[in-house]
């Protein structure tokens, strides 16, 4: 997926004012649109100024598009790092023109397809859902939590501009919960207008990288470096696990990438995941001459080639 470089594809800087970025959007909208441009590619042009004046005329979109910073590269390979967005919320729809299934898929990595808005100036409307994403901690899955949370986002201040505030929620993150679930927080959305009530907030849930342990669905999978001796005689080992370490029996024989179940022992819910503990074989260091020769020895005693499925 490529980086798309909002600022560049406008013609501004990164510093760029509120009236410049709108000045920039009228005369390149008036330049690309295919109604009236002799442009080759004036169509893809008005898509990609519409979708970088989507993100840079949103305050949240755009304080949180900048923290991505300038590093990036047309070209390159981007993936958005788990934490990017971490404190922003952002509401659905409102999208500039067309729709958001015209957006590109470095867009949607971003900030999603979004949902129609409810119309402004109406009275008796339900206000708008909004999203954001919420980092917790493996363990918290395995236990339950309460976070507190500070989001930013849009509010009209007294001269009728949008401005960036911040909000502090406290939050209960279930035991069970998984990657990429959603927790719906009634009424903590956008206000709704007359006497509508408040939309919902969800907050989707991501783990922050773990040192140990990785998360596919409800299974969690741990690589355990073992010694060569340990894996070829047999062993009762000591095992990390998110709920505290646990024995181990490697069976004799045992090659490294062999894959040993600990039943249950995933992130809890009905049913519960599994935790796979991955063999890896750890080769001790020949950095004494004692070391240097049982290596020697074992070249010499034992009839091993690595390389016979090889052939060679």
């Amino acid at each position: 997926m490529e980086y798309k470089d909002y600022y560049k594809i406008m013609g501004l800087s990164r510093s760029a004012t509120e009236d410049e970025i709108k000045r920039a959007y009228r005369k390149l909208a008036r330049k690309y649109h295919p109604d009236v441009s002799k442009e080759r590619d004036a169509e893809q042009r008005f898509k990609e100024v519409g979708e970088a004046y989507e993100v840079l005329k949103d305050p949240e979109k755009r304080a949180a598009y900048d923290r991505l910073g300038a590093d990036w590269r047309a070209g390159q390979e981007f993936r958005p790092p788990p934490d990017w967005d971490q404190g922003f919320s952002f509401a659905g729809g409102g999208f500039t023109h067309g729709d958001a299934s015209q957006f590109s898929d470095f867009f949607e990595s971003l900030f999603g397809r979004g949902f129609a808005q409810a119309p402004r100036g109406q009275y008796n409307v339900r206000g708008e859902d909004t999203y954001a994403k919420v980092l917790i901690d493996l363990e918290d899955a395995y236990q339950g939590a309460t976070r507190t949370l500070t989001l930013r986002h849009t509010e009209i201040n007294p001269e009728g501009e949008p401005v960036v505030a911040e909000r502090v929620l406290n939050v209960r993150i279930p035991k069970g919960v998984r990657q990429g679930q959603h927790i719906r927080l009634a009424s903590q959305g956008g206000a709704g207008g007359g006497t509508g009530r408040a939309g919902d907030m969800y907050l989707e849930i991501e783990f922050r990288p773990h040192p140990f342990y990785r998360v596919q669905g409800r299974d969690v999978f741990l690589e355990l470096p073992v010694a060569p001796w340990e894996a070829a005689l047999g062993a009762s080992v000591k095992v990390p696990t998110p709920t505290g370490p646990v024995d181990l029996k490697l069976p004799p024989g045992s090659a490294a990438g062999r894959k040993l179940r600990l039943k249950d022992r995933g992130i809890p819910s009905k049913p519960p995941g599994d935790l796979y503990v991955v063999l890896q074989i750890a080769l001790p260091p020949a950095d004494t001459e004692a070391a240097k020769a049982v290596y020697r020895k074992m070249a010499q005693e034992l009839s091993f080639n690595p390389r016979r499925r090889l052939g060679v």
